[in-house]
């Protein structure tokens, strides 16, 4: 019954016309992505032109606030008005915003822009993902993933070069670092447009308004205290307390708005779902590590080696290679064997071998080092990251779909921002506790406000010896720090996915084809799927045949029998009836009399 209203539900899609569709994928995510960090190498001219110096973070940190927190919100709206609206929505806010940043004439403007093009990269993010689910079986779906994790990688080191690139070019400007992303933005928009062919399924669902809010309230004043804290105030101040406080309050109270919505956003259910869980602790500990040491890679590349923005972005290519060859070829590997454990527990385990290798770097390494180093790196995310996604969208129910999609991305992009404002609050104490040492012990006198402020990477490239020395030893200290807590981070995640469950991947083949029917014959069909339904949900919770056939149909969980029984009859018995049946017996127009 489940191929049933798969069919009913959606059109099967070839080979060929999944690779069109991805193509619209790929394009939108490689496109805003690359939005998110192409600001960082032009940051310093932009505070240049338009001011506002003690507003510089904010730049950054608003687009990834916003994209984290409305994360699960697309997943839910999707639901509601459907995928392709709702990506294509994104899309379109994504552009406006891109226009509106590059047209900016302050730092204000600039952060708001920044701002709504974070709503907009939270929902091409997440939905990417759960079209893909949509279009693709779970058992097919490992060899299309390993080009959306390859996307991911690319566009980490496409930013900053493409950033270097427009801001050492003279004709362009830091506006096109905005600019240059809309064409291909619009491409990918018309791409939906012609091959994504579908089907929006009307559902009996409600906008869990309360839910949305607190869940957002919470995820912003987190990211609020973890992108500030140390920065704008102290850690050890009232606004860090009160931020937390307000964090956990709408926690709870997301909890009970999620209790007792008819719709929640994050079903309860979700939680009770051990593979949700470990897949979304896994993803939230892959964040902090991978945007740990994307982050601060660049400035060991930069400031302690001495690379210009392209340079040091043409150094990553190692790993978006690999992160692209190993997410493809365990993505086919997959597919033939349906067995798909083995990749993320092997992935968390070569990303902690890859951050222990980083963090023995030192000024005199070889770039040949370096990049074998950020290679095993990217063989380890590009093996852990999309199968993560795999597994929990294999697990959940049809109904379940975008939230669980949504919510695995919703726990990555939260362990990035940890991970970034973590490693960032290591590495500033390191380096300032180092250069205070090393200065104090070559008899330099130190400024009156304690350790120098360091300027550009090219500036310090100009410091006069031995201050130059010291300053890039403390650096290559502080990130030897940065890279070796990362190390713990990725094992706790190689644990959690040793206590997967590897569930066998569904299928969603064809049936025999609905033409071979009469209309009788979808009538008489959807009516006993009907009877089944109202003798499932009616039944006192004794054994029976009927209940385990029913319950079987089911993705295996810890569920009682029964509930799993009633969760079938609810989403694929009725659903498949009433499509049955209305396919049969359309409603006749209204006759209207001129």
């Amino acid at each position: 019954m489940g191929r049933l209203v798969a069919q009913a539900e959606r059109r099967q899609y070839s080979h060929r016309e999944i690779l069109e569709v991805m193509a619209g994928l790929m394009l939108a995510m490689l496109t805003s992505m690359i939005s998110t960090s192409v600001v960082g190498t032009a940051l310093p001219t932009i505070v240049g032109e338009l001011g506002g110096q003690d507003q510089y973070s904010w730049v950054a940190s608003a687009t990834m606030l916003t994209m984290t927190v409305s994360t699960p919100l697309w997943g839910k709206l999707s639901d509601l008005f459907g995928r392709k609206l709702l990506f294509q929505t994104s899309l379109a806010l994504f552009v406006a915003a891109s226009l509106a940043a590059g047209l900016s004439q302050d730092m204000g403007q600039l952060i708001a822009a920044r701002a709504v093009q974070g709503l907009g990269v939270g929902g091409l993010s997440a939905l990417s993902q759960v079209i893909l689910g949509d279009i693709v079986s779970p058992r097919e779906r490992g060899r299309y993933s390993g080009y959306m994790g390859a996307v991911f990688g690319l566009s980490t080191v496409a930013g900053p070069l493409l950033g270097g690139f427009i801001v050492d070019t003279d004709w362009l400007g830091w506006r096109w670092c905005f600019y240059v992303v809309v064409p291909f933005a619009a491409v990918a928009f018309f791409v939906i447009q012609k091959f994504l062919k579908i089907e929006h399924v009307r559902r009996d669902t409600t906008v869990d308004i309360w839910g949305a809010f607190t869940i957002t309230a919470s995820a912003s004043a987190l990211m609020l205290l973890l992108t500030l804290g140390g920065q704008e105030f102290e850690w050890n101040s009232f606004w860090t307390y009160a931020l937390a406080a307000i964090s956990l309050l709408m926690l709870a109270l997301a909890v009970l708005a999620e209790q007792k919505s008819r719709d929640p956003i994050l079903p309860p259910r979700l939680f009770r779902n051990p593979t949700f869980v470990l897949t979304s602790i896994a993803s939230l500990l892959v964040g902090m590590a991978m945007f740990g040491a994307m982050i601060y890679l660049p400035q060991y590349l930069q400031i302690v080696k001495g690379l210009s923005p392209t340079n040091s972005g043409l150094m990553t290519l190692p790993m978006v290679v690999a992160l692209f060859l190993s997410g493809v070829i365990s993505g086919k590997i997959v597919t033939k064997t349906g067995k798909w454990k083995i990749f993320p527990v092997a992935g968390l385990l070569i990303v902690a071998i890859g951050l222990f290798l980083l963090s023995r770097l030192h000024v005199d390494s070889s770039e040949w080092l370096i990049g074998f180093d950020v290679a095993v790196l990217g063989i380890g995310l590009g093996l852990s990251m999309q199968m993560l996604i795999l597994a929990a969208q294999n697990a959940s129910e049809p109904r379940d779909m975008a939230s669980t999609t949504s919510g695995v991305s919703f726990f990555r992009s939260l362990g990035g921002a940890v991970g970034v404002a973590a490693f960032g609050a290591i590495l500033t104490n390191r380096l300032k506790d180092e250069m205070a040492r090393m200065l104090q012990a070559a008899g330099i006198n130190l400024p009156a406000g304690g350790t120098p402020k360091l300027g550009s990477p090219e500036a310090i490239q100009h410091l006069a010896e031995p201050v130059k020395g010291i300053v890039l030893e403390s650096f290559t200290r502080g990130l030897e720090t940065v890279f070796l807590v990362g190390v713990p981070i990725a094992v706790l995640g190689f644990v959690a996915t040793l206590f997967l469950k590897e569930l066998p991947l569904r299928t969603n083949q064809p049936v025999a084809a609905p033409q071979t029917l009469t209309k009788d014959d979808m009538v008489l069909a959807g009516l006993l799927l009907e009877l089944i339904a109202q003798r499932v949900e009616n039944t006192n919770g004794h054994p029976s045949a009927l209940l385990s056939a029913v319950a079987r149909m089911a993705p295996p969980d810890e569920r009682p029998e029964r509930e799993r029984a009633r969760s079938v009859a609810h989403d694929v018995l009725r659903p498949t009836s009433r499509a049955l049946i209305a396919q049969a017996a359309p409603p006749e127009k209204e006759r209207v009399t001129l």
